[in-house]
């Protein structure tokens, strides 16, 4: 048995409950029929094929799902479900014996939920005193608080599959890591040999990211539109990629700022 943790002002809280419920089921509400509500239902199945949900990042748009069934789900170690301005939440599955590893995240809290499987969670202010451990099962939830080195280990016989929550979001929109490996790849290597890593990029590799950006820049010059106009729509595309678009989707989403006439003052420019 584990006492209380005292919790305040840095300690981690967590609460050891292992319950194991296999039988859970999905409850779909009724709503009235109408083209609103119609509307609203077409757009929650279009994320389900053959009954189980498209996993992909569905931020920042409005996005409702089955939690418990995406995570299970999902097969890789890491991929992001939904990537908004302040939230983030990402699916993962951990190998039986193999763990998240070792990390901190000084500016993000971070909170943890294990739909299946067992293991044991570490937590500590130095990672060579990780002074809090506890075992955790399904349902568990852990809370773990910005600046806290942590881990979490699988010693079941079943992949652990677990949901994670940040504030704000840690990893690029879109992000996929097949396997753990991926993940020490294109973040670990980074951070311990390239210099400055910011939302698992070096500068360099944001330079690269948004490469296709900068070339579509040059074709507006070459096509004759006023510098006020590009300078307008590819510094909005910038602050869209820094909330988690992708170059594609933020060139996508200023061109119908000012295709629609949404942006009025896009429309001007153009014209000047």
């Amino acid at each position: 048995m584990y006492g209380m943790p005292y919790m305040y002002p840095y300690q981690p809280y967590y609460v050891n409950v292992p319950i194991y419920n296999d039988g859970r089921q999905l409850v779909y509400s009724t709503f009235p029929n109408n083209s609103e509500n119609t509307n609203r239902l077409d757009s929650f199945r279009s994320s389900n094929i053959n009954g189980k949900t498209q996993l992909k990042d569905y931020g920042s748009n409005p996005f409702v799902v089955n939690i418990n069934e995406a995570t299970r789900q999902n097969n890789t170690y890491r991929t992001a479900l939904w990537t908004g301005t302040h939230l983030q939440v990402t699916l993962m599955s951990i190998d039986v014996g193999d763990d998240i590893g070792l990390e901190i995240h000084p500016n993000v809290d971070q909170f943890l939920r294990i739909e299946q499987g067992q293991g044991f969670v570490q937590m500590g202010k130095n990672k060579n005193n990780l002074n809090f451990e506890r075992n955790v099962y399904d349902d568990s939830a852990i809370m773990i608080p910005a600046g806290t080195w942590h881990n979490v280990t699988n010693t079941g016989n079943t992949p652990i599959k677990l949901y994670s929550i940040y504030g704000p979001p840690n990893h690029p929109f879109g992000t996929v890591h097949v396997t753990k490996a991926d993940a020490v790849m294109e973040e670990g290597h980074a951070q311990n040999n390239k210099g400055t890593v910011i939302y698992g990029k070096t500068p360099d590799e944001w330079i690269k990211y948004t490469e296709w950006l900068v070339n579509e820049g040059l074709e507006d010059v070459k096509r004759g539109i006023n510098t006020t106009h590009i300078l307008q729509e590819f510094i909005l595309m910038g602050v869209l990629v820094g909330k988690g678009y992708s170059p594609e989707k933020a060139y996508e989403t200023v061109e119908e700022w000012e295709r629609t006439g949404e942006s009025k003052l896009l429309q001007q420019s153009k014209n000047m």
